[in-house]
């Protein structure tokens, strides 16, 4: 006898703003319950002093968090000079302090050497995994072990403001990008000291600021959408999944290719199907028919190989 598969097989994209003091996962599993969803996945964690920008894979859109994963973030940020913290946040303890004698113009000079292809090395205080463990638990235990610095690439980093101790920037960046190290770099740089006072992620990918729902707002929705006003009777999801958005937006910049039916089916068992375009790694494939999105495959010598695919009721 079949397992039944607890929660509704819906699957979509929802962008959560959120909130600060609140962890990733723990609005991850708010934002499931609500929706009722079988399955759910971020698509990269903020710190919990961090809020802005979260998007929320349901069902099958799980299977392509990882382009998200990949994409470019943008950051505000606001940054106190002065103080070092072992988290380079404001969650942290104080190990340093300074005196802070800076002057804009030398903001502008030192963050320069900050923009580019640039090498970071990570916070000790991050979920990078040492010999399977996270680091920030090493971190916690007192133990600092060697940081490997990994390639990042800061597209640009403007500062919006300067009074004081106290400084705003708007930085994009690629992924991996840990904004609390590059503002612990640039306080280094300025020989003052700093740390991250305040930061909200504003945009990831192509997806637009102004479609973000916070976890209330979505709870609303569903309060407001019991059938017949009562919890027991269920509730109408309509309004709440209008506000998903399909789960090719997370595959905007990859090229598409559209197959006959048939061809659908045969990847679907597995197998490859030919298609003439030049070698591609990741190439989104849709329904020639209707237009539905099927997955990704990659091309390689004239052939079309499957790497995800959109798994629908008819294949459960």
């Amino acid at each position: 006898m079949a397992r039944r598969r607890k929660g509704r097989a819906i699957s979509g994209i929802v962008l959560v703003d959120k909130s600060q003091g609140s962890s990733s996962n723990n609005i991850l599993q708010k934002v499931r319950a609500i929706y009722g969803a079988a399955k759910a996945g971020h698509t990269g964690a903020l710190d919990p002093l961090a809020t802005g920008m979260l998007p929320v894979c349901l069902g099958e859109a799980t299977k392509f968090s990882q382009y998200l994963l990949d994409s470019d973030k943008t950051y505000l940020v606001t940054a106190k000079f002065g103080q070092r913290t072992d988290t380079s946040d404001a969650e942290g303890e104080v190990v340093e302090t300074r005196e802070v004698n800076i002057t804009e113009q030398q903001i502008l000079d030192h963050k320069i050497s900050l923009t580019g292809p640039i090498k970071q090395i990570p916070t000790m205080f991050s979920a990078l995994k040492h010999n399977g463990q996270p680091l920030y638990k090493l971190a916690r235990q007192g133990i600092t072990v060697e940081r490997e610095a990994r390639p990042i690439t800061i597209y640009s980093f403007e500062l919006l403001r300067f009074e004081g101790d106290e400084a705003d920037f708007e930085v994009h960046c690629s992924k991996g990008t840990y904004i609390r190290t590059l503002i612990d770099d640039l306080g280094q740089l300025l020989g003052c000291g700093a740390h991250v006072q305040a930061l909200r992620r504003t945009k990831v990918a192509d997806y637009p600021i102004d479609k973000m729902l916070t976890v209330d707002q979505i709870q609303q929705l569903k309060d407001d959408n019991f059938i017949n006003g009562d919890e027991a009777n269920g509730v109408d999801y309509t309004a709440l999944d209008s506000h998903l958005l399909p789960m090719d937006t997370a595959l905007l910049k990859l090229p598409s290719i559209r197959l006959a039916e048939q061809d659908v089916r045969t990847l679907r068992f597995g197998q490859t199907v030919p298609y003439q375009m030049d070698d591609a790694e990741d190439v989104k494939v849709y329904l020639e028919e209707t237009n539905e999105f099927v997955g990704v495959v990659s091309i390689v010598s004239g052939e079309a190989k499957v790497k995800r695919l959109v798994v629908t009721e008819q294949f459960l």
